[in-house]
């Protein structure tokens, strides 16, 4: 099962799933610490863990491995729903010298530690349509 992260997955999970050719269920969630924030507050569950985990292999897709909160949290909300195995691919894993609670199996691409968007990442809600990867500037890093 693939379990794609909303929002911020889409479009990362659509140019990776027809790479994958073996049959899989697709699902997704939505659970985020940031909003339209550029800093991450209190996880919000938009959307649970779907149904069906229970005994299975469940590939994680998300867009950016930040601070490792929101992916550890999904990931142990999938064991305690059963999952047999929970494996994380993110698209752009940040490199922010400091441990992680979680790291991602699957590692698109590293990135400094700048706030980034676009390839479905937003900035205050916006810009997750920009096909490549912007950095705020510093000064804008609030």
């Amino acid at each position: 099962m693939l379990l794609a992260v909303m929002r911020g997955a889409v479009v990362f999970a659509g140019q990776l799933l027809p790479l994958l050719h073996f049959p899989l269920e697709f699902d997704y969630l939505d659970a985020t610490r940031y909003g339209k924030a550029t800093r991450g507050g209190e996880l919000d569950w938009r959307v649970d863990v779907p149904a069906g985990v229970k005994d299975r292999i469940v590939l994680i897709v998300d867009d950016i491995l930040d601070e490792g909160h929101t992916l550890d949290a999904i990931r142990n909300r999938l064991l305690d729903a059963g999952a047999r195995r929970v494996l994380i691919a993110v698209f752009a894993d940040k490199d922010l010298g400091k441990a992680k609670p979680v790291t991602a199996d699957f590692i698109g691409t590293p990135l400094p530690n700048r706030y980034v968007f676009g390839f479905g990442m937003d900035v205050q809600g916006l810009w997750r349509n920009l096909p490549a990867v912007y950095a705020l500037r510093h000064d804008e890093q609030a």
